[in-house]
């Protein structure tokens, strides 16, 4: 087999000539462009807290801005790309975070006071404590 050297600047002046990967797999991925802009979450729940995970590689921690407004957490997410930085000719880029924002609706059982994150190897960790049971517990009450 013989690999031939595609120059993707003439694939946009010649119409009529149609990458064989292009006819194959564009349909599909194009169906699910959106899908892949958004990074995946994991969600945890234990007796004590909740973890979510969020995938995001490429990031460094201060891209990430998250806010927590009544029972909404917000994750924002914005890479700065500087202006030096080389441009490279990509004949199909189908992952980059350049910017993203995902939102969860919290339970009333977490407390705000003890929410955390911490990204590490390309994966955001937050972190969000629940409330003590021992304050919400329930209780009998007598009818006189």
């Amino acid at each position: 087999m013989t690999l031939v050297n595609f120059n993707n600047r003439t694939r946009n002046t010649a119409p009529y000539f149609n990458n064989v990967f292009d006819s194959l797999f564009s349909e599909a991925l194009n169906k699910n462009l959106t899908i892949n802009k958004i990074p995946g979450v994991n969600i945890l729940e234990t007796e004590a807290e909740y973890k979510i995970e969020l995938a995001a590689p490429g990031l460094t921690k201060e891209d990430f801005q998250i806010n927590l407004k009544k029972d909404t957490l917000s994750v924002w997410a914005e890479k700065k790309v500087a202006e030096t930085d080389e441009k490279k000719d990509y004949t199909r880029k189908e992952f980059d975070y350049f910017s993203f924002a995902r939102s969860f609706v919290l339970p009333e059982t977490i407390d705000a006071e003890k929410i955390t994150a911490e990204y590490v190897n390309g994966i955001l960790n937050i972190t969000i404590g629940k409330k003590d049971e021992s304050k919400s517990a329930a209780k009998e009450i007598k009818v006189s």
